[in-house]
C-alpha cells in the first residue's frame, strides 16, 4: 500500500470543496459572476484578436465575436443574465476563431 502525505489529501479536499462551492454559485444565482468571467474572456480575446489585425483578415469572426459581446453587455443591463453568458460565450467562441485565422494569416498559412 502506498502512503499519501496528509497535507495532499487535506489540498485535494479543499480544492474539490473550492470547485463545489464555485460550481453551486454559479448554478444558484450568480449569473452576473458567471457574465463577468465570460465576457472578461471574449473581450480580452477580442483585443488581442485585433491587435494581431483580425478586423481584416477574419472579419466576420471578429465582428460577429464584437456584436455578440456588445449584446451581452446590453443584456446584462438589463439583468438578463441567462442570455448575456450564452451571447458571451458565442462571442468568446467566436474571437477564438479569429485569432487562430489572425495567427495563421500572420503566419502566412493558408486558411
Amino acid at each position: 500500500m502506498r502512503s499519501v502525505n496528509p497535507s495532499y489529501r487535506q489540498e485535494r479536499r479543499g480544492l474539490a470543496l473550492m470547485l463545489a462551492a464555485s460550481s453551486l454559485a454559479a448554478l444558484t444565482g450568480c449569473g452576473s459572476t458567471l457574465y463577468s468571467l465570460r465576457a472578461n474572456a471574449a473581450s480580452g480575446k477580442l483585443e488581442e484578436a485585433r491587435e494581431l489585425g483580425a478586423e481584416q483578415s477574419a472579419a466576420y469572426e471578429y465582428f460577429y465575436a464584437k456584436e455578440h459581446l456588445q449584446k451581452a453587455q446590453t443584456e446584462a443591463a438589463e439583468a438578463d443574465y441567462s442570455d448575456a453568458v450564452d451571447l458571451a460565450e458565442a462571442s468568446e467562441e467566436y474571437a477564438d476563431k479569429a485569432l487562430r485565422i489572425a495567427r495563421e494569416a500572420r503566419s502566412g498559412a493558408p486558411k
